[in-house]
């Protein structure tokens, strides 16, 4: 059973003649634990794509299911991270991991059990009482993605996490997500605009047309992952100048310039 399946799905938004055909006709399953990231031009439905499987917004028509089940609202099976980091000021790294957990009405020594598993997961146990003011962009969104790993989902919707980074940042995070991947896997959604970032970080990326967004082509790179054995690499420089990433990269490129151009 797919941990993640679009039936058929049709999405639009207003009525009448303002109403605007965001997704047509989306088929797609995404294995259990598989990293699968949406890439497409700006304004296709990447993000809608994501806000259908979180339960934030409902299909036109056909369906979206996760783990077999319809997807009707949000739920503690599935966790998003999102560009801004949306953090609460007023709380320590400790207390905005906690959030969550208290919401799921977990016992005390249960919380502070995960919650310390997740700071060492994430590198952020000298942090556990700061406030995201003393924190750099960077390690806020390690603090996002802990709070979403301490409920231990199923599923792990992210949607343009790194997009407000610095351009190292941004390396070091996806460089982090990949280790955080071999270490606790999970089912990833992920959205991005950069190529590079979806073919270092996933196992197939599904390349979406212009509006109406539909699935152009899947690029299976985890095939070509394993062939070329990246896993050795711990650094996306190390991949990048691969012939196979190259490969890779260059072909969904050609593929979004034909959306853009067409």
């Amino acid at each position: 059973m797919a941990a993640i399946r679009f039936d058929k799905v049709q999405k639009y938004f207003g009525r009448g003649d303002k109403r605007m055909h965001a997704l047509s006709n989306i088929n797609l399953e995404i294995e259990d634990r598989e990293f699968l990231a949406i890439v497409g031009p700006s304004g296709c439905g990447k993000t809608t794509c994501l806000r259908l499987v979180a339960g934030f917004d409902a299909a036109s028509e056909g369906s979206v299911s996760v783990a077999g089940k319809p997807v009707m609202k949000p739920g503690p099976d599935r966790a998003v991270v999102f560009q801004q980091f949306a953090l609460f000021p007023w709380k320590t790294v400790r207390g905005n991991i906690d959030l969550g957990l208290r919401n799921k009405a977990i016992g005390f020594e249960e919380r502070e059990k995960r919650i310390a598993d997740v700071l060492k997961l994430m590198n952020l146990e000298t942090y556990a009482d700061a406030f995201p003011h003393q924190l750099s962009g960077g390690m806020q969104q390690r603090v996002a993605i802990a709070r979403a790993y301490v409920l231990d989902p199923e599923v792990l919707l992210m949607d343009e996490p790194f997009g407000a980074l610095d351009a190292q940042t941004r390396v070091v995070m996806q460089e982090e997500l990949v280790r955080l991947a071999r270490v606790q896997p999970r089912t990833v959604l992920f959205i991005t605009h950069a190529v590079e970032e979806a073919v270092y970080l996933a196992d197939r990326i599904a390349v979406m047309t212009r509006r109406p967004g539909r699935i152009k082509e899947l690029v299976d790179v985890k095939s070509v992952r394993d062939a070329e054995k990246w896993n050795r690499f711990e650094r996306i420089e190390d991949v990048m100048d691969l012939d196979s990433f190259v490969h890779l990269r260059t072909g969904i490129w050609r593929s979004l310039r034909e959306e853009k151009n067409g």
